[in-house]
């Protein structure tokens, strides 16, 4: 398959291998050439000192030096010209010249160049040194050995040349090739091969995937980290964070370029951080971070049977939470208001009947037991609590308790002064949820019995909530606070959510919540609130 393109493939294999099968022909083409070059070295190596030998051996000929010594080279042509050709058969040269010290040549072994001069460009022949270097032998380049003919007074008396000429490029060819071809041929053969083999590799590891669908992935990955709401990280098996979404830097308050850096190196919230650097799955644990509350989740990224990334989501519910806080305490009032309603429909019913019997001292009897048992409702609470939030809150929920079967107690113990309206509403919160669960679960196994124990010290409010129903097993202690929130999150009033709620108001506050084994059994809420209380008022009594 070829693209628009007549000249390039359309896929990332094939464009692999036209770039190798190009490599490699350009890689041949450069091994021949070299090899052409070599050959020409040795040749002017090898024949060199051939045509030295023969020129040197001229030179100390008797008849050629004494024709020299004579002056009679000219002269003598018809008996020189014979040895100056023999001299050239010897050595397969292409000519052997006889010249005055000017370079003019006297006698040829083929007749050509006479009265012409040999080139001397760059020989030292005429200082009385044998020379052989490349030289232009009358239009033909050529590998040549001059020999000076040196008198006994140490003078030049001539010079002989001894020349070849250079191979042509076919000839230089055609003397390579049997060497060259099954050699260039056999890399060509594995080149091709191992290019075939690497394009099959890469397609495997992409996927299958071609450059333009690559890229349009990368893209779409791009434009989908911008747009998400919800923060995404990805983190490799080795910590390194390999990608980071728009959101997720904003919700974990990262800033700057932290893709290729290690978590460890990063400067994070204790709580992100031990998410992040944790290889466990997570599904939906609940963490603060600055004023906002996240639910994390984490996904092992696996390959090949082995862990090579994970990935995590980020989602801020710090509306989310406020809202179901507000749900719950609204729901938690109505739940009262009914029943208090329900109660007093009763009571109602009752004096409206003795009303219609006549039995008035019977009415004002029961007016007066219930108006006593409301003031000692209300008496046992305030005589312990002085917010009146909190002890409205306690009043309403002993009397929704005592309708289902159960009596909420507030321990003698408690000692709860007027606090801050924002502190005042966020114990609301926690006790409610928790006073909620605690009848909740005494209910379901028969238990009568829920305790409430209040205090202010060292501007830390100090919340107890125990109940007598089947507790918490000791090897759930560490998960209900998380699990509720996943299960249940959708509930309003429900179990999950409201222990999900207390916990996040406590970090936010600077506090903690811890669950324990009562010592009759159930279970015991121990809630800490610090660090927020400074301008606690407290009346004096």
């Amino acid at each position: 398959m070829w693209s628009r393109s007549r000249w390039r493939p359309a896929t990332l294999a094939g464009q692999f291998l036209v770039l190798q099968v190009t490599v490699l022909l350009l890689v041949v083409a450069v091994a021949s050439v070299v090899s052409v070059q070599q050959s020409d070295a040795d040749f002017r190596e090898t024949r060199g000192a051939r045509l030295r030998a023969a020129a040197e051996n001229l030179a100390n000929t008797a008849s050629i030096r004494f024709a020299y010594t004579e002056g009679s080279v000219v002269r003598s042509r018809t008996s020189l010209t014979p040895i100056t050709q023999q001299a050239r058969n010897n050595v397969q040269a292409g000519g052997v010249y006889l010249a005055d010290p000017d370079g003019v040549v006297l006698v040829s072994s083929d007749f050509a160049g006479r009265e012409q001069r040999i080139d001397l460009s760059g020989s030292d022949v005429q200082d009385l040194r044998t020379w052989t270097g490349d030289v232009d032998d009358f239009g033909s380049r050529s590998i040549a050995a001059q020999v000076p003919v040196i008198s006994e007074q140490r003078t030049l008396m001539g010079i002989v040349m001894v020349a070849e000429a250079y191979p042509s490029w076919g000839e230089r060819g055609r003397s390579v090739l049997p060497d060259l071809v099954p050699v260039a041929g056999l890399g060509l053969g594995l080149g091709v091969a191992g290019s075939l083999l690497l394009s099959r590799l890469i397609r495997r590891r992409t996927r299958g995937l071609e450059p333009a669908a690559i890229a349009a992935l990368a893209d779409q990955r791009e434009a989908l980290l911008h747009s998400l709401r919800e923060g995404v990280l990805s983190v490799s098996v080795d910590g390194t964070v390999t990608m980071l979404s728009d959101s997720a830097r904003e919700l974990i308050g990262i800033e700057g370029d932290v893709e290729g850096r290690r978590v460890d190196d990063l400067e994070l919230d204790p709580a992100v951080h031990g998410l992040l650097a944790d290889e466990a799955e997570i599904r939906d644990h609940v963490v603060v971070v600055g004023e906002r509350l996240l639910v994390v989740n984490r996904t092992p990224v696996v390959q090949g049977g082995r862990r090579v990334a994970s990935v995590t989501t980020l989602r801020d519910r710090t509306e989310l939470l406020a809202l179901q806080s507000e749900l719950d305490a609204r729901e938690s009032i109505t739940n009262t208001l009914r029943a208090q309603t329900h109660e007093f429909h009763n009571q109602l019913h009752t004096i409206s009947g003795l009303v219609q019997l006549g039995e008035y001292d019977e009415v004002a009897r029961l007016v007066g037991t219930i108006r006593r048992r409301r003031e000692e409702i209300t008496d046992a609470v305030l005589e312990h609590v002085e917010d009146p939030a909190v002890a409205a809150l306690l009043i309403a929920k002993t009397s929704l308790a005592a309708e289902r079967g159960v009596d909420l107690r507030v321990s003698a113990s408690s000692d709860l002064p007027r606090l801050d309206h924002e502190s005042s509403t966020d114990l609301g919160t926690v006790l409610g949820n928790l006073v909620d669960n605690a009848v909740d679960a005494s209910v379901s196994v028969g238990g009568t019995v829920v305790e409430v124990d209040l205090r202010l010290a060292d501007g830390t409010v100090q919340l107890s909530v125990s109940d007598t129903g089947p507790g918490v097993p000791a090897e759930m202690v560490g998960e209900i606070f998380r699990r509720g929130w996943s299960s249940k999150a959708s509930t309003v009033g429900g179990r999950g959510v409201g222990l999900a709620i207390v916990q996040v108001v406590c970090e936010r506050r600077g506090g903690n919540v811890e669950v324990r084994s009562g010592a009759d059994g159930g279970a015991v809420f121990d809630v800490r609130l610090q660090g927020a209380w400074e301008d606690v008022e407290v009346d004096a009594r």
